[in-house]
């Protein structure tokens, strides 16, 4: 298992996300600072993942034989028995001076570092988490320890860094590495059928009774060479509707599983698809950021296919405007007819997920779609868009830097978002931008000051290499 040790400075939130990963309340947590003083150890999962865990005293500038200089000690010794460190700030506090002195620190201990910008719940984190660049571990990771938000990134990160991850990195590149793919959908909707027949054999419970899953149960397959992890999960049923602990349990169970998810396949009945859950539990998959691929089983059941298909499609993009252009796949689970085509569909969903946008790219399209439509004057005064990154994939997250950022309407937040998705061809994948006030990074490029113009260089190709 990987050994990860939580580092940071006092009040960050290092044990709240140490009892978040454990699954358990192990440490003490409160307000105050200096609450941990000895490392804790502890297990815990992350997704798929079983993990050591090793909870550490805030860090402190102290060098003598203090409180505070052993419990620094203590630390110290926790990253050198770590495979990997997991750096926490408090984005809502932004980067402070004890933080860049803890990076110092780390760079020279040579280990695998991911940066994680916690407390960054609602808006408030998202500052300090852009300013979190500067410390030169690369795109921090977001998460709220308390809400248990962002964990699916982290989980990314972790085991894109961890060295059993390094180990596999050739397999990793050559597509080896397993696509994770949750299928979801309202209970008797065909779910474990459509599993036992891209498996090839009957390795999950299906029957006419609906619920007979109840656990999320994953099972490993291979596809033209390329692994893929499948998520069996319990279907989703209205919550007014249920009552029962156990289904209770289950429907936890596979909210998990999207959240951990790549890729989710939303399976309906082609009789009667499109229903209000269906509906929401797409829009679940939008906002936890996964790709989705929508799937009508039964299809030997419908009549007049063709002009059937056509109306679910413009039915799904009406209803979904958020996911527009996401695959439609149209088969039968029983007789296997159509079964070819929903492997493909996931493929190009998972790398459209992945994408990456070059920063030139971005603001040549971003020069364009401005002079197509400008953004509407507020206040007799209008909003001006300067220029825009990627600051992460999976799914494709930009920030856009622009005059009175606050005043842009969602309106035109939308258009881009649209005009972003068929400009690069990224048919029904989630797509986040957010919108900062900020200095160009390329305006001081010209200064007569040598430190201002190193800082706009670093600025620059941070922005080139998101």
């Amino acid at each position: 298992m990987v050994t990860l040790a939580i580092v940071g400075r006092p009040n960050v939130g290092k044990s709240t996300l140490f009892n978040r990963l454990a699954g358990r309340q192990l440490a003490i947590v409160d307000d105050r600072p200096g609450v941990t003083r000895d490392r804790r150890f502890g297990t815990g999962r992350l997704g798929d993942l079983d993990v050591n865990l090793i909870d550490t005293a805030g860090f402190e500038d102290v060098a003598d034989e203090s409180l505070e200089a052993r419990m620094r000690r203590q630390t110290e010794m926790a990253v050198v028995q770590a495979d990997l460190i997991l750096f926490v700030i408090d984005a809502r506090e932004g980067v402070v001076p004890l933080d860049e002195l803890f990076a110092t620190v780390l760079r020279r201990a040579g280990k695998p570092v991911i940066l994680v910008a916690n407390k960054t719940e609602g808006r408030a984190g998202d500052a300090g988490a852009l300013e979190a660049y500067n410390l030169g571990f690369g795109e921090p990771v977001s998460i709220s320890a308390v809400h248990g938000e962002g964990l699916s990134d982290l989980f990314v990160a972790v085991v894109a860094n961890a060295p059993l991850a390094e180990e596999d990195d050739e397999e990793s590149k050559s597509g080896d590495k397993p696509v994770r793919l949750a299928i979801v959908g309202r209970p008797n909707a065909g779910k474990s059928t459509l599993i036992n027949r891209l498996v090839g054999e009957d390795r999950l419970l299906t029957g006419p009774e609906a619920g007979i899953t109840r656990d999320a149960v994953s099972v490993d397959w291979t596809w033209e060479n390329r692994r893929v992890r499948l998520v069996d999960t319990a279907g989703l049923r209205r919550k007014a509707r249920i009552d029962e602990k156990l289904e209770k349990l289950s429907t936890q169970d596979t909210i998990r599983a999207i959240t951990f998810a790549e890729v989710v396949v939303l399976v309906m009945d082609a009789t009667h698809p499109f229903e209000t859950q269906d509906l929401q539990i797409a829009d679940l998959v939008e906002r936890e950021g996964r790709a989705l691929v929508f799937v009508l089983a039964k299809w030997d059941l419908i009549e007049d296919p063709g002009t059937r298909l056509k109306e679910f499609i413009e039915h799904a993009d009406r209803m979904l405007p958020q996911l527009r252009g996401a695959q439609v796949v149209h088969l039968s689970a029983e007789t296997g007819r159509g079964l070819d085509r929903l492997m493909p569909a996931v493929i190009k969903a998972h790398e459209d997920w992945s994408t990456k946008i070059k920063t030139r790219d971005l603001n040549d399209w971003l020069k364009l779609a401005v002079e197509r439509h400008p953004p509407p004057a507020v206040d007799g005064r209008r909003v001006k868009p300067k220029y825009m990154a990627q600051t992460k994939a999976r799914p494709p997250t930009f920030v856009l830097f622009a005059s009175r950022a606050d005043k842009l309407p969602d309106a035109y937040r939308r258009y881009l978002t649209n005009s972003l998705r068929q400009s690069f061809d990224l048919p029904g994948t989630p797509i986040r931008i957010s919108v900062k006030s900020g200095a160009n990074p390329y305006a001081t490029e010209g200064s007569d000051d040598p430190i201002k113009v190193f800082q706009a260089r670093r600025r620059r190709a941070r922005l080139a290499n998101p």
